[in-house]
């Protein structure tokens, strides 16, 4: 099942929402029951109905594309929920028990994501290994990255290992964020895992965080994947240097619209259900350096790989530029079992390496436009190399957009898919800038002012923002324009 589904959308989102409040109305009542017998507060679940109609949410959501591994997650949450206990059984937190929790987790995705990808390098080499099929289960790198990041964070002492089995389950399984992110650490959601006050603020916050995310997959990221297809995908013979400048620039946005478009609608969801996930993506595409790009993109990835892998290496105190490199190989590798993605993770390895000894030493001496002018460059390169897992179409790409693979320069298929998009590019554009947080920081000025007639106006801007999204994004659901996510994979 995915969000941007009119079964998702129009039955099930509204029934677990109506079930979630009915379920919340049952917990004040049992709360009431229990000071009433002077049984004081819940000690491991304040919302024991309401988490339970959240854990069967979620694990039907699972089951309705891939019923056999939702076996495989459940496992794994019994796993973590034991080695979590291990962990903080003594004074002194059980490294064997972290090691032994961490090379599970480890094992698991090796398992079930790279062994084909792993066994057919070696056979690469003149072995000939039987190659396993198997396909890889959904959202398998997220919720096993969470649970690392949980069993880690109990034994520095971050947050308590949780005793109560389902509620693990529920930080595990939770639907919003459970196939494609954020990666949720369990310190940011533990006490509204227990306890959770939901108001009306939230809900209306919330939905209108999923109707913005909603229009970014559906209205941005499907219609701009139908150029990036055209000219990327198919054979490359024909396809002119415009064409491939062209292909790539639509899937510089359609990745962000995609992947952002779903952040947004996980947050929102949350939201909705009391949960303040934080923030996934900063207007990447208006930074001035590489390293700064990956500060604003995809930030729960970057945030785990430094605070679980670069930092522990021993981050800028040592060894500095192979740390660096060791994170970089792995931000590819995590994308895909594809040597493009570990290609296109040592890329920006190496940009970021370099940068740290030149550019943001004298970038304060640069005209800004000029670096981000440098940044969008190879930040659309880069995407160039994530696209293509062929290495050799991805060479014979690179030789088209900079024109010496003897192709055209310039046709006119390129010229009218240009010219009849060219209000989809510049929404794109538009929507890739921080229009939305000038907007929202004026409403918030108006707050302070005291100004009513502002607070109104967008209030009632917000409402209709979301009827017409949640409008738009329907019909072009009904006439079919629907696709996956393209996170949906990693």
């Amino acid at each position: 099942m995915i969000f941007a589904d009119l079964f998702f959308l129009y039955i099930f989102l509204p029934a677990v929402l109506v079930l979630y409040v009915i379920a919340g109305f049952a917990d004040k009542f049992i709360g009431k029951l229990r000071r009433k017998n002077r049984r004081g507060r819940f000690s491991a679940n304040e919302n024991p109905v309401t988490n339970a109609v959240l854990i069967i949410a979620s694990l039907l959501f699972y089951a309705w594309g891939e019923p056999i591994y939702i076996l495989l997650m459940i496992f794994s949450v019994i796993v973590n929920y034991a080695a979590g206990l291990l962990i903080a059984r003594k004074e002194q937190p059980s490294k064997a028990a972290l090691a032994a929790g961490v090379t599970f987790n480890i094992a698991l995705i090796c398992v079930f994501k790279y062994s084909e990808f792993l066994i057919s390098s070696v056979n690469s080499l003149g072995l000939s290994l039987p190659v396993p099929d198997i396909i890889p289960p959904v959202g398998i790198s997220f919720y096993t990255f969470q649970s690392i990041s949980y069993l880690a964070d109990v034994y520095r002492g971050d947050v308590k290992a949780q005793k109560n089995p389902f509620l693990i389950l529920l930080y595990i399984s939770m639907f919003p964020q459970l196939i494609a992110g954020p990666i949720v650490r369990y310190g940011t959601i533990a006490e509204e895992i227990v306890f959770r006050n939901l108001t009306l603020s939230d809900v209306s916050e919330g939905s209108f965080r999923f109707f913005v995310g909603l229009g970014k997959k559906v209205i941005l990221a499907n219609q701009l994947s139908i150029i990036s297809e055209q000219f990327l995908d198919g054979n490359l013979d024909g396809l002119s240097a415009a064409g491939a400048w062209l292909g790539l620039i639509a899937f510089t946005f359609q990745i962000y619209f995609d992947f952002s478009g779903y952040s947004d609608m996980a947050i929102g969801m949350g939201r909705c259900f009391g949960f303040r996930f934080d923030e996934n993506f900063n207007y990447p595409y208006i930074s001035r350096s590489i390293t700064e790009f990956w500060r604003r993109w995809h930030i729960s990835l970057g945030s785990f790989f430094r605070d679980y892998v670069y930092i522990p290496l021993g981050g800028n105190r040592r060894h500095q530029p192979l740390n660096l490199a060791i994170v970089w190989f792995l931000t590819g590798l995590w994308h895909g079992a594809s040597w493009n993605f570990v290609l296109w993770g040592l890329y920006f390895g190496v940009i970021i390496i370099l940068e740290k000894y030149t550019l943001l030493k004298i970038a304060n001496k640069i005209p800004k436009i000029l670096l981000h002018i440098y940044s969008i460059i190879l930040i659309v390169f880069g995407w160039g190399i994530f696209y293509f897992e062929d290495i050799g179409r991805l060479g014979k790409f690179i030789r088209i957009i900079f024109g010496i693979s003897g192709n055209a320069l310039w046709d006119i298929v390129a010229q009218n898919a240009f010219t009849g998009n060219l209000y989809l590019l510049i929404a794109a554009l538009v929507c890739s800038l921080p229009v939305g947080k000038l907007i929202r920081a004026g409403y918030e000025n108006s707050l302070k002012a005291k100004s009513g007639a502002a607070a109104a106006a967008f209030t009632f801007g917000k409402a209709a923002a979301s009827v017409l999204l949640l409008t738009v994004s329907t019909l072009l659901l009904i006439s079919g324009t629907n696709n996956p996510f393209l996170y949906f994979r990693f």
